[in-house]
């Protein structure tokens, strides 16, 4: 089962009292105080593993809480420290206190454990509080308690491209066809109900992750459908592809507003992100009737050809346009990078659009280091 969203009450354990203890030894006079101090409370780590893609194995367990440490004994022995705990959880986890709703972690980098919770201290045995004045100290300090949290976890997918688009328009079969991802694909709306990634393979050292995010449908920004659960997905995606359906009784004009709407009223952030259009289902239509609404498409959302955005391919059949990479000082963050028509089904661009999807996140990458 796909579990993104869990809730738990976490707690590092309590460190062990002190012992108060005598040594009695016979024949030894002067035996005094030797009581040892307790343990340490086992503390509270979060551990990033790429082999996890869910957070399914925290389903259920409402509460975890680290092994309290044991307390002190006599002649001078420590109580053993107490176990730690660790929650291994996917790369793109968010720890969110539930009561604030702050942030308190971001575990993005595949390895990383990180400490979340300290355990307790453990008290001081009354070998400590011997003195000239004080030679038969009959107290010791207890352990310090616990930490515990009530907190969300979030996973949110990590991708280079995510992609993004109603219902039915082809985004199982395009992440399909790409790459090794095998999505249920039918020709039914929200076949999708769970978001999915794929590795996309460029050449033989080459390669790129694409996300499948559900269908967003109007309105997914103030929760109608799953919206929310959706759209908490593509938050960490590089990149955003638009996919606009050419057979939908949707105007591609109306999918591409709509889509950017409900984008920006989740994220404004998000909503300047770069992005590129790939018009789907093609082989339904002629090659004329795809240039002609290609064209219109071109037209309604004001986007014309100049200096950087051209043609993508002087002998594709296709009427195509894309940012050239050596022009792309040019492009501007609110225009797609590229508009190509494509069937993943015929597999119509299917290969050009591999690798101006490679190109695009390349470039993205750049950028990201020219800005840090």
């Amino acid at each position: 089962m796909f579990i993104d969203n869990v809730e738990l009450t976490i707690s590092s354990g309590k460190g062990g009292a002190g012992c108060v203890s005598f040594w009695t030894e016979k024949f030894v006079i002067k035996g005094g105080p030797d009581g040892g101090d307790g343990g340490k409370g086992g503390s509270i780590f979060f551990k990033v593993d790429n082999n996890t893609d869910t957070l399914s194995a925290l389903r259920g367990r409402n509460i975890i809480k680290a092994e309290n440490g044991r307390p002190g004994e006599g002649r001078k022995c420590y109580g053993r420290k107490g176990k730690d705990a660790t929650i291994t959880v996917p790369p793109g986890t968010q720890v969110i206190d539930a009561e604030t709703n702050e942030v308190l972690m971001d575990l993005l980098k595949e390895g990383e454990k990180i400490k979340f919770l300290e355990g307790g201290k453990g008290g001081l045995g009354n070998l400590h509080f011997k003195s000239s004045t004080n030679q038969r100290p009959t107290y010791a300090q207890p352990g310090l308690a616990g930490v515990t949290k009530h907190v969300r976890l979030e996973m949110k997918m990590i991708a280079d491209v995510g992609l993004v688009g109603f219902p039915n328009v082809g985004k199982s079969t395009l992440i399909s066809t790409l790459s090794n991802a095998r999505p249920q694909v039918a020709n039914y709306e929200f076949t999708t109900l769970t978001p999915k990634l794929g590795v996309v393979m460029v050449g033989e050292f080459d390669s790129f992750m694409m996300a499948d995010i559900p269908g967003i449908i109007e309105g997914a920004s103030d929760g109608r459908g799953l919206g929310l659960e959706f759209l908490r997905h593509i938050e960490r995606t590089k990149t955003l592809l638009f996919l606009i359906d050419a057979t939908n009784y949707r105007e591609m004009k109306y999918q591409y507003e709509i889509l950017h709407q409900e984008v920006e009223r989740y994220s404004s952030e998000l909503a300047n992100r770069n992005h590129a259009v790939v018009i789907t289902k093609i082989d339904a239509l002629t090659i004329e009737e795809t240039n002609r609404l290609t064209e219109e498409f071109l037209n309604d959302i004001s986007l014309k050809p100049n200096k950087g955005f051209s043609k993508y391919a002087a002998n594709m059949e296709y009427v195509s346009y894309a940012y050239d990479r050596n022009e792309w000082d040019d492009y501007k963050d609110d225009e797609p990078s590229f508009v190509l028509p494509i069937s993943s089904v015929g597999k119509f661009n299917t290969e050009a659009l591999r690798y101006a999807l490679s190109d695009f996140s390349k470039a993205e990458k750049k950028r990201e280091k020219e800005t840090e």
